[in-house]
Formats: structure tokens, sequence, C-alpha cells
């Protein structure tokens, strides 16, 4: 009996789209789902792809694996996963592996590992960006999990990875939730990087007076310069497309409440916890949540404002261009920076160029942006911030008058841009010689007794505020 290389369980959209790929890179694929109906469907009308050996039962879909078991788990978030991972796991046999390919909170990856390594199993956590479209064609993928693990199922996951100039956009990330930490960041960084596009074409229509067609040309023309990425193609895409039922802009037709699926929150819960500062991506996740409450909203639309005077519009895009360039610099170097303070923080040594390396290609934040990334932590791997290396803090100094003005544009004529604005304010505290920090602190020691430090000598102290203040040791 022939013996599949890799098994797919739960054949979604994504996850019969990954069996598909597996299939046409002819690797033989076991497919099981928990109806069995779909599992006959994926090989009805795609068995012509490659060599599929359905299963409708676990034990058959076990049964048809090739030693060391490679299963993949492509089912919802949380409990589902857990049960899945309980149905399969007495079946398997030590040096078999279990691959979550879902967007799994790294938590439960590190919970899982742990419980199935006692086992004597290998537990995955494989981040996997692309859509249904890059599971089928090409995705990046984040694998944590062991060094032996992936030895044996890293050269699957090259295969069907999308490719970079031959290099496959797929690498080990490391131990445990690895994986679905940097998926994770990935997701956070791209909801910034989201929310500053939407930014740009609100000011472009609002402050520049650009229809929608008119600034699907100026993202057209951005896309062939230092912003190309598949955020501004498909942003450019978007605004030109006309609603064929009303014949008005389609982004004019739908409705302005942006929905999320978890995962940029996350990042920002786990920032908190690290201490890492995501600003941009926090008011990301928060703009969403504004745009959803369409009650407060209504009720708000009464409140004054400003007028919305107009201004110059192709000296205007040229400025918010420059603006939303800085503004990415900052949205990745705060992603990055999450990044290796989790890896620190949970002992993964997390490789950071590998990460933009296999971010170039599959992804959806994926750009030609990302190379410079990788060349930065290739010349100084222990880089602090991305803003410290020589071609971005240029780029970044180049573009601050413009990303100034922009900012101030959009303040006067009452344009919401609260993820430009956060951005250069993130940029300014860093380069800031002192922040306000120092009052804040003193602040606290007055109402708290909770101390602080002198710039002129070491230790801790504490100012008597409701006796003679006079500085004692603490």
């Amino acid at each position: 009996m022939e013996k599949a290389r890799i098994g797919v369980t739960g054949l979604a959209v994504m996850g019969r789209n990954l069996a598909r790929n597996l299939a046409r890179h002819g690797h033989p694929v076991a497919v099981h789902n928990r109806t069995s109906a779909r599992t006959k469907a994926l090989v009805e009308q795609f068995g012509d792809e490659g060599t599929f050996l359905p299963a409708d039962t676990p034990e058959e879909f076990v049964a048809s694996l090739e030693r060391p078991r490679r299963l993949v788990v492509m089912v919802k978030a949380g409990a589902p996963t857990d049960a899945v991972i309980e149905e399969f796991a007495p079946l398997l046999e030590p040096g078999d592996m279990i691959v979550d390919g879902g967007n799994a909170h790294f938590a439960d990856t590190r919970r899982r590992e742990a419980a199935l390594r006692e086992r004597g199993l290998h537990f995955v956590g494989a981040g996997i960006s692309g859509g249904e479209e890059g599971a089928l064609h090409g995705p990046s993928i984040m694998p944590g999990g062991s060094a032996e693990s992936y030895e044996a199922l890293g050269p699957l996951l090259e295969d069907i990875s999308a490719k970079v100039d031959g290099d496959p956009c797929c690498a080990h990330v490391g131990p445990d939730g690895a994986g679905h930490f940097v998926k994770m960041v990935h997701n956070g960084i791209e909801y910034s990087d989201m929310q500053l596009i939407a930014e740009s074409y609100d000011l472009l229509r609002h402050a520049a007076g650009l229809a929608p067609a008119e600034i699907a040309e100026v993202f057209r023309t951005w896309n062939t310069g230092r912003l190309e990425s598949y955020l501004i193609e498909i942003t450019a895409e978007v605004l030109a497309h006309t609603d064929a039922a009303t014949g008005k802009p389609f982004v004019d037709v739908v409705l302005d409440q942006a929905e999320q699926k978890g995962t940029g929150r996350w990042t920002v819960q786990t920032a908190l916890d690290l201490g890492v500062p995501v600003g941009g991506i926090a008011e990301a996740v928060f703009a969403r949540s504004v745009s959803g409450h369409a009650d407060l909203r209504e009720a708000s639309r009464h409140l004054p404002g400003p007028s919305r005077a107009k201004v110059a519009g192709s000296s205007f895009a040229d400025a918010v261009e420059k603006a939303l360039y800085a503004s990415k610099i900052v949205a990745y170097a705060q992603g990055f920076h999450e990044i290796q303070a989790g890896s620190a923080e949970y002992g993964w040594n997390i490789d950071a160029g590998s990460m933009a390396a296999i971010w170039r290609g599959g992804c959806i934040i994926r750009a030609g942006f990302l190379d410079r990334i990788r060349a930065a932590y290739a010349a100084d791997p222990h880089t602090p911030t991305l803003l410290t290396d020589a071609h971005f803090a240029e780029a970044v100094g180049d573009a601050q008058d413009a990303w100034r003005e922009v900012v101030a544009t959009a303040a006067r004529i009452g344009v919401p841009a609260p993820g430009l604005s956060t951005a250069l304010a993130y940029y300014d505290s860093l380069r800031a010689d002192r922040l306000p920090a120092a009052l804040t602190q003193g602040q606290r020691d007055y109402f708290g007794a909770h101390t602080y430090r002198r710039t002129d000598r070491e230790g801790t102290f504490h100012t008597l505020w409701g006796g003679d203040r006079t500085e004692v040791d603490a």
C-alpha cells in the first residue's frame, strides 16, 4: 500500500489548498476531514493534480502516513485544535509529529508542545501567511518546534513555500511557540501597514481633494518605487474598482467598519506583557475598534471641528508618500523589537534577518522593502532598532519635514491620522535627549512613594513629600 509523505486534516479552504499545493509538488498527501463528503469532494475535483490518499477515519488517516508521520492540522484555533490533537495523538508513535498550521496563540502552542513532548511526539506550530491563494501557490511559512522535527518537515515546507530569488520563504524560527509568535507579530505589522495606507488614502482624498480613481494612480506610481509591496498593489486595485450596481467608486459603497480576527490584538497584549512599545500596531487595532462602534460615532457626528480647507494635490501627494514610508519603517521597527524581546524572554534565539527574508514572498506584508531589513540585520544582528540602521536613519531623516507637514495638516483640517501621528511621536521619543517621564516618576514618588533614580549618582531615592522634603535612600 502506498504511503503518504504528509497528511492534512481539516479541509476547509486553507487546508484544501495546502493539500493541493503539496500534491502539485509531487508529494503524496493523505487527506481527512471530520465530514467525509469534503474529503471526497477534494479528490473528485482536484485528484488529477497529484496523489491524494483519502481517509474516512482517523485510524485510516494515520495508517496511510509514512514514518515519521507528519500530520498537519488545519482547523479553527482554540478548543477545536485541542480536540483534534486529543483525537489523533493516541494513534501516533514516538517520533511522529503534529503540525498546527492555524493562527493559534503562541502560549497555546507552547502548552501543546510541552504536553506532546512528554508523550514522545513532536508538535510544530507553523505560522502560514498568504491566505487561500498563498496556501495554494506558495505561502510564507514560519514553523517552530524542535530542530529535529524541522529536519523531517522542513524540506516539504520549503518546497511548497513561495520563492524569492530562488530562496524559500520558509525557515525554522525556533523552539515551541516561536513560529506562531512570529506569525502573530507579522499580523500586527500587517494591521499597522494597512492602517497607514488607509490614512494616506484619506488624506489624499480629503486634504488634496483627489477622487478614488486618481488616488489609485498615485498608489500605482508608488508601487514602482520604494513602497513597492503587495498591500500597495491591491490598494490601487480596490480604489480603481467601480461598483457595478451603483456606478460609484467601490470604496464608497463599502461600510466603513473594519473587522478583525484577533492576532493584532494579541500582538499588542503580548507587547504590553513584554514592556515593548508598539504604538503603531496598537493604534491600528484601536482604529478598527473605533470604526466598529457605529452608535458612538453616530452620537458624536455633531461635535464641532475645523473647516476642511484643501491643500495642493501633487506636492501634498509627495509629502504623504514620504510620511507613509517613514511611518512604515517605524511599524516594522516596532514589530521586530517585539520579536527580539519575545526571543529573549522565551529563549528562542530568533534570527530577525531570516524572518525578514521569509516575509519577502507569499505573505500579506511581502515587499521589496524587506530586503533592506534583511540587509540591516545582516550588518548588525543585534541592532536595537531598525531606525538606527544607516539606510533607514537617512530615509527617515530625509522624510521628516514632509512627515511633520502631513501630520500637522491632518490635525489642522480634522482628518484622523492616528497611525501616522503615533509613528512620528515614537520617532521623536526615541531621539529626544530627555523625556517628560522624569516628571511622571516624580509624581509617582509623591503619591505612592514609588522612588526614583537620579542622573548624577547611583542608587534609588525617595523624597519625604509629606514632611520636610528631604531626600532619603530607598
